[in-house]
């Protein structure tokens, strides 16, 4: 008799997610990977004495899902209790907010930071019965007049500090936002207290540095936090010199250190892959090659666990600050703009295509944060650009969000097996809102799965944590529904998926995105075993039920990191 299973799957789907989507009802894993899939005598011979055998009676079994974009560090940075939580639904109105930065400021010494995250102006009362209104530093000064609040938007590309923030950080009246930044100020010409895009970098190099226990810290956290959710891979997009001033250097290159060390500790409860930021959100072209030809990259010890995968870029901002570049204009004027240096669109678009071609001469995959129509066209321009110029095998670069991904984009990408990496739970968060910035028109086409499919583009989800929380249930639920977060409203019928194509969106094709479809991403024997146990039937359940079914196991690599089921 051959080697026993050490875990053994009986009594429910097994979603495999291969080719043909089909679904067994039992499976085996020996050691690390997947040694049988099949009917309950398929796996029968290999159960012994040491096998644990979980009866699923009923529930569903999933490859281990791999959240394509999400910030690790950042994400355990801007969770409770390291951060105060100023997200919806825990607060619903600015004064909401302000009490709960009143209670973290009882708690913490004289004159030290106050951080929090996940405001969103779209879910805070005052500012949906006024649109004009927005946070400002009046609203905090009441109850920390002494202790600088810094509190993030859900999109990181706002923040929102009291006046004694920006004391410390020495803005006022006179102070020239950086480029691609821009600080707010009221009718009298005085900072308001809010940050946009690059702005938000004079905050950023006020406060202190996180340190390694910090980071170490968060890092712990998201773990924890992803394995009760199923999640056994994901994405940290942007790790490096260009991440020092953002979060606190969250996104910094000491943080791919702390990575390095959770897993020679056997804590990397996850797979990681990274994609390397050699400069911020705005930079030149000249600068970006500068520092990514300086990286020392050493081999990582296990690939599989832990990876740098290529480069990210910043090629535009966000809709909801009307800093995406758009083909059109946004409901009041203005159609945003490329984030890089230059003077003049030509000059910007040049940038972008310099970048991409120097990192693909290099030999690296290209992840590129484009979120605007017209940003999107440029980047998809200037990936087949650089493949014409320097032919590779298999680059794989992808766009980053692709909000509003466009027929002519769709195309090139498809052509060139490249994809995109778009983003349910945001679409959820923000579909209503977004009308009153590009109209109900544009703001129901925004993240088209349906069309990008059909236009045969490789399509990988993501939950940009911490903007959004990294539940891949929401984010299914989204891609077959189109419903919206703040009124349940439908939105853009037209481009829902059907649930398997959803599924494979966080599980194989999300692999494909890191070069690893062959080892992980499907439940197939010889693959990685990287489980996800969901309560109930997820093929036969009411989409609407998706987000509350409960993940009862998640297993990595053979290792079972998260454990719901009921005893036996």
């Amino acid at each position: 008799m051959g080697t026993y299973a050490d875990l053994v799957f009986v009594g429910g789907r097994v979603v495999t997610v291969d080719a043909e989507f089909s679904v067994a009802e039992a499976l085996a894993v020996t050691g690390a990977v997947i040694g049988a899939v099949g009917t309950r005598e398929d796996v029968a011979p290999l159960i012994g004495p040491g096998t644990r055998v979980v009866d699923l009676e009923g529930a569903t079994l999933l490859p281990g899902i791999n959240d394509s974009h999400l910030h690790g560090c950042a994400y355990g940075m801007a969770s409770p209790p390291l951060s105060v939580e100023v997200g919806h639904p825990a607060v619903s109105s600015l004064a909401d907010v302000a009490e709960a930065v009143r209670e973290a400021v009882g708690r913490v010494p004289a004159g030290q930071w106050v951080t929090g995250h996940g405001w969103d102006a779209g879910f805070l009362a005052e500012c949906v019965a006024d649109p004009s209104r927005q946070p400002s530093r009046a609203d905090l000064d009441a109850v920390s007049p002494d202790h600088p609040v810094v509190l993030y938007s859900f999109s990181g590309h706002a923040t929102w500090v009291n006046s004694k923030a920006l004391e410390l950080m020495g803005v006022d009246r006179d102070t020239v936002a950086p480029p691609g930044g821009a600080i707010v100020t009221d009718a009298e010409g005085e900072p308001t207290g809010l940050l946009h895009e690059g702005a938000q970098a004079l905050v950023q190099n006020a406060l202190p540095p996180l340190g390694v226990r910090e980071r170490t810290e968060a890092i712990r956290s998201t773990l924890a936090s992803l394995a009760a959710l199923g999640i056994t891979s994901y994405t940290e997009p942007g790790l490096g010199p260009g991440g020092d001033g953002i979060m606190r250097g969250a996104l910094g290159t000491q943080t791919l250190e702390v990575y390095r060390r959770l897993l020679a500790d056997g804590e990397l409860t996850a797979r990681v892959g990274v994609l390397l930021l050699p400069t911020g959100m705005t930079s030149t072209a000249e600068e970006f090659a500068r520092n990514l030809d300086a990286l020392d990259l050493p081999e990582e010890r296990d690939p599989r666990r832990l990876t740098v995968l290529g480069v990210k870029v910043f090629a535009d901002g966000i809709v909801p600050n009307k800093t995406a570049w758009m083909h059109e204009p946004y409901v009041g004027g203005g159609c945003g703009s490329l984030c890089v240096g230059g003077e003049v669109d030509d000059d910007r678009v040049a940038e972008i295509r310099a970048m991409v071609r120097h990192a693909h001469a290099a030999g690296h995959q290209l992840g590129v944060h484009a979120t605007g129509d017209r940003a999107i066209d440029t980047v998809a321009d200037a990936f087949a650009g650089a493949a014409a110029e320097h032919p590779r095998e298999d680059a794989r670069h992808y766009v980053i969000h692709g909000d509003f991904l466009t027929p002519h984009a769709m195309k090139v990408l498809a052509a060139h097996d490249f994809g995109v990496n778009m983003n349910p739970t945001i679409k959820w968060t923000v579909a209503d809102m977004e009308e009153e910035f590009v109209g109900a028109g544009r703001a129901a086409y925004a993240w088209p799965y349906r069309d990008a499919l059909d236009a045969g583009v490789r399509v990988a989800s993501g939950s940009d944590a911490p903007v959004t929380h990294p539940d891949w249930r929401q984010g299914v639920a989204t891609m077959v529904l189109r419903e919206s977060k703040a009124a349940g409203r439908v939105s853009g019928p037209e481009q829902r998926i059907l649930l398997a194509e959803a599924i494979r969106t966080y599980t194989i094709d999300a692999a494909w995105q890191d070069f690893a479809e062959d080892w992980k991403g499907s439940l197939e024997p010889g693959k990685a075993a990287d489980l996800c146990v969901l309560g109930g039937d997820l093929l036969g359940a009411d989409p609407h039920a998706i987000p509350e079914m409960p993940v009862l196991l998640t297993v990595m690599d053979g290792r079972v990191v998260h454990d719901a089921l009921p005893a036996s």
